[in-house]
């Protein structure tokens, strides 16, 4: 998607400007929680989905 894309590119972008061990780690830290919020988000839209289904179905 649109925004996984960004996340990358915004990680690769860190990784070319990276000096030292330390911005490098700081940089794949930032892009680790970057994609577990989109996935958090992402899990939330689909349990919203099923509990609206299943509401249905009762």
């Amino acid at each position: 998607t649109a925004q996984v894309n960004s996340i990358h590119k915004k990680f690769a972008d860190s990784l070319k400007k990276a000096k030292t061990r330390q911005s490098l780690n700081k940089a794949y830290s930032t892009h680790k929680k970057e994609h577990e919020k989109l996935l958090k988000s992402h899990l939330a839209e689909e349990m919203r989905q099923i509990k609206k289904i299943k509401a249905k179905l009762d």
